[in-house]
C-alpha cells in the first residue's frame, strides 16, 4: 500500500500529510476542527450535514487545500466535538458555534461551503453578519420545503412541544446502536447513499464510528441530534436572512434528491444575489456522488 494512503480510497495529502485536529470553545463545549495546512490561502469552511463528521469533506478538502485554508469543524455532538449535556442541538446554537470558530480564528472574511444543516447555519450566518461572508455554497441547505412549512403550520404549538416532548424522551432512553464490526456499519452507510463507492462508503464508515469498550463499535454523533427544537425561525424571518445575504451564493441540489428545488419552489427569490445549479445522477450527497464535476463548479464559482 503506497505510504501516503489510507486504504480507503482518498489519498491523505502532500507528502503523506491530512489535516491536523484542533479544538475550539463555545458554550462550554470543546468542539473539534480539522485544518487542512496553507494558512497565508484565503479561508474556507466547509460545514457538514446531520449525523456526519467533518471528514466527509476529504476528497473536496484535498482537491481545494492547494488553493484555500480550508478549516472543517465538527458540529457539536457530531464527529470529536462534545455532546452538549443539555441536548441543545437547535440552529440557533449551531449558528453560534459557527461564528465562535469564525471569530476565534479571525477567517472572516471567509468562504463556506456547506451541506444540508450545515447549509442551513450558514445560510443564517451569513444572514445575521452578510459582511463576514465573501462566497457560499449550500447543498441542499434551505430546510424544509414550502409544502413541509404548510404542514407543520398545520400544528399548534402545545402539539408541537409535547411531540418535542415525547421525542426528547424517547431519545433519553434510547442506547447508541452497536454493531460488531466496521463491516457491519459500513452496510448501514451504503444503505443511506446508494451512490456511494465501497471504497467511499468504508472511509466514512471508519471516520464515523467510534469503538466502544466491547470492542463493538458506535457512530459517533449524540442521539440528541435527533429531535427538532418545536420553536425556530418562521419562515418569514428565514426569508428574512436570506435576503440580508450580499455575497454571491450557489445554491447546490441533486436531481434524485428528496429535497425541493429552490428555483421550481421559488425560495430563490428570497436571495439578493444567488443562483441554483441540480446536478443529475446525484442525490442528497452531491458532493459524493458528483465530486468531479461538482468540484468544477465550485472551483469555477469560488
Amino acid at each position: 500500500m503506497p505510504a501516503n494512503s489510507t486504504g480507503s480510497g482518498i489519498e491523505v495529502g502532500d507528502a503523506g500529510l491530512g489535516p491536523t485536529s484542533h479544538s475550539f470553545m463555545s458554550q462550554r463545549l470543546r468542539l473539534h476542527y480539522v485544518d487542512w495546512g496553507n494558512p497565508d490561502a484565503p479561508p474556507l469552511v466547509l460545514v457538514h450535514g446531520g449525523r456526519d463528521h467533518c471528514r466527509n469533506w476529504d476528497w473536496v478538502a484535498q482537491d481545494l487545500r492547494r488553493d484555500y485554508h480550508i478549516i472543517a469543524p465538527d458540529l457539536r455532538g457530531h464527529g470529536d466535538s462534545a455532546w452538549s449535556t443539555s441536548g441543545d442541538y437547535s440552529l440557533t446554537a449551531m449558528v453560534y458555534d459557527l461564528a465562535q470558530l469564525i471569530h476565534q480564528q479571525s477567517l472572516a472574511p471567509v468562504r463556506i461551503l456547506a451541506h444540508s444543516l450545515g447549509g442551513n447555519i450558514a445560510l443564517r450566518y451569513a444572514g445575521v453578519y452578510p459582511e463576514m461572508v465573501s462566497k457560499l455554497v449550500a447543498i441542499e441547505g434551505l430546510g424544509p420545503s414550502p409544502a413541509m412549512e404548510a404542514a407543520r403550520s398545520g400544528r399548534s404549538i402545545a402539539e408541537r412541544i409535547t411531540s418535542w416532548i415525547d421525542d426528547e424522551r424517547a431519545l433519553a432512553g434510547r442506547t447508541p446502536r452497536r454493531y460488531a464490526s466496521i463491516d457491519e456499519a459500513l452496510g448501514r452507510m451504503q444503505g443511506e447513499n446508494k451512490h456511494l463507492t465501497p471504497q467511499q462508503a468504508r472511509y466514512l464508515t471508519v471516520h464515523g464510528v467510534s469503538q466502544n469498550e466491547d470492542g463493538s463499535y458506535s457512530w459517533k454523533f449524540d442521539n440528541y441530534v435527533r429531535s427538532f427544537a418545536p420553536v425556530d425561525l418562521t419562515p418569514d424571518e428565514r426569508h428574512e436572512l436570506w435576503s440580508r445575504i450580499v455575497c454571491p451564493t450557489l445554491l447546490v441540489y441533486g436531481a434524485e434528491s428528496w429535497a425541493s428545488d429552490p428555483e421550481k419552489d421559488g425560495r430563490i427569490n428570497h436571495f439578493t444575489n444567488a443562483r441554483a445549479i441540480t446536478f443529475e445522477r446525484a442525490g442528497h450527497w452531491v458532493h459524493h456522488d458528483r465530486l468531479d464535476a461538482f468540484l468544477t463548479e465550485v472551483r469555477a464559482f469560488l
